[in-house]
């Protein structure tokens, strides 16, 4: 029997890119938030992780997180003098640059300073980061390694291992990675069976503004390095992510 008209084949992997509703509904959060909140700050994160972020809000329930295009989020604010939505707000949004995101807060400023000057979490690695320190495995046994993971280490993560009596054994010795290298999606996923962090989750403040009007920079070394195509790259689905009750 022929294939009739109508069969189409559909790739699973496609997904349709947010639009103008996604875009308008996060300028007019934004804006509603100025109307709630005392201060805005602009911060830039090390390390992006959703979870790190999520953790975060939940220690600052009473303030609002956003992540999205920072275009997008200038426009809400304002660019210009003309444009803003309330005085000086023109200034903050010449601090959104990289990847950045907007933390609307009650609190004190010295407060948040403080609170983020001191916040850091470890987590590990991924491909490309750059090596903080050498890490290496002697030869000989590594009871840490359950024995259920030894073909991975050999077929996947290059090890030279074997098994002697049900215990993970290293036939000769391995260097995980060099102080100063990038490192491959191997080397990160070693360093994680072997609960070895090398990243730190943490958040730069780069500029605040006021009610009064007043806009101050904190951390102008903070900026993000990212090109302005890439800035907030996927960034909307973590502002609703962070912000969805």
């Amino acid at each position: 029997m022929p294939k009739g008209k109508r069969t189409r084949i559909v790739a699973l992997t496609r997904t349709r890119k947010k639009g103008l509703d996604s875009k308008k509904k996060l300028m007019d959060d934004l804006r509603s938030c100025l109307e709630d909140y005392e201060r805005v700050f602009v911060f830039s994160v090390r390390d992006m992780r959703n979870a790190k972020l999520k953790d975060m809000r939940t220690k600052w329930r009473t303030s609002r997180f956003f992540f999205g295009k920072n275009k997008v989020m200038a426009i809400a604010l304002g660019r210009t003098a003309e444009e803003e939505q309330a005085d000086g707000l023109h200034k903050l949004s010449k601090a959104l640059r990289g990847q950045c995101g907007l933390m609307f807060t009650n609190s004190a400023k010295d407060d948040v300073v403080d609170f983020f000057g001191k916040y850091v979490e470890a987590d590990y690695a991924r491909a490309g980061a750059v090596a903080t320190d050498d890490v290496a495995l002697e030869e000989g046994p590594l009871p840490d390694f359950p024995h259920s993971v030894e073909p991975y280490l050999r077929l996947k993560l290059g090890l030279k291992t074997t098994l002697n009596r049900g215990v993970v054994t290293l036939l000769k010795p391995h260097i995980v990675c060099r102080k100063g290298e990038r490192m491959t999606p191997e080397q990160t996923r070693l360093l994680k069976l072997m609960n070895h962090p090398m990243a730190e989750f943490r958040v730069n403040l780069v500029a605040v503004w006021s009610k009064d009007g007043v806009v101050e920079r904190l951390n102008p070394d903070a900026d993000g390095e990212e090109d302005e195509e890439e800035e907030g790259s996927g960034a909307e689905d973590d502002a609703e992510d962070m912000d969805s009750d």
